[in-house]
């Protein structure tokens, strides 16, 4: 998982869409328009919800100059409102401003020290510029919060900065916990598959591929990742069958070019 776009979606359930009166009618006015419009009709909290709502939504649709400028208007608005700071901080990191993306996601951190969206969002932050073993604490921090709607997500993440931190045991205790919220949760189960792959316990390997592949459209990943385990097994009819599925639905990935050329580790 790269970037920073897919944190804001579960940014989301802190900064409702369009919940306003008002909200997806301003979306489409002008900079100067909206703002006097949004300035006429609310207070400076009411204010900067509103513009970090839009903040949000452009960025999500990947225009970041407008969703900076939101955001802003959203700081300047109310300068204690946190939510506001979470969504700079997102921009800010897509824009690889990493100075001011830290100092965002810090002042939201200490405005609401117990939001867990803006802690899971800045343990990725941290993750993602190289500093794997800070991250883990803040998205053990999210989940600590009762109120939180998807833990999941957070112990799914936490297990890939724990990986890339070189705490293997303790990746897989963050597997084992998301799929305890949520059985059905693919990238937890994926995650753990490859985990006790490697750790040479194919037969729950091959198990939580199985289940992956129901519960979702097979990837050139988990196809591969399927096939391997069965040709360790020495389940040949099965091996085969993730093979036919690779070459017929992914012949350009580099996991057909991997069983072309022999290369299954």
């Amino acid at each position: 998982m790269t970037g920073l776009r897919s944190p804001l979606v579960w940014l989301i359930g802190a900064v409702t869409l369009a919940a306003c009166a008002g909200g997806s009618r301003t979306g489409d006015l002008p900079g100067e328009e909206r703002g006097a419009i949004i300035g006429e009709v609310a207070g400076a909290r009411e204010r900067a919800r509103v513009h970090t709502e839009l903040a949000a939504a452009y960025y999500q649709k990947g225009n970041l100059g407008v969703a900076l400028s939101e955001a802003r208007m959203a700081v300047a608005a109310d300068s204690g409102y946190a939510p506001a700071y979470n969504v700079l901080g997102l921009v800010y990191s897509d824009l690889r401003e990493t100075s001011e993306a830290q100092g965002a996601f810090e002042r939201s951190l200490d405005l609401n020290p117990a939001d867990p969206d803006a802690n899971h969002n800045f343990g990725w932050f941290l993750c993602e510029n190289k500093r794997a073993d800070e991250s883990i604490r803040y998205f053990l921090a999210a989940v600590r919060n009762p109120l939180y709607a998807t833990p999941q997500k957070s112990y799914t993440l936490a297990a890939t900065c724990a990986q890339r931190a070189n705490k293997q045991k303790d990746a897989e205790e963050y597997l084992e916990r998301a799929l305890r919220l949520d059985p059905n949760y693919t990238p937890a189960l994926i995650g753990l598959a490859q985990a006790k792959y490697r750790r040479g316990e194919l037969k729950a390997a091959s198990e939580l591929v199985g289940r992956y592949n129901k519960l979702s459209e097979p990837t050139a990943e988990s196809l591969w990742l399927g096939l391997r385990i069965e040709r360790r097994r020495g389940n040949s009819s099965a091996a085969t069958s993730y093979a036919n599925q690779l070459r017929r639905g992914f012949p350009g990935s580099k996991e057909y070019q991997d069983l072309q050329k022999g290369r299954f580790e």
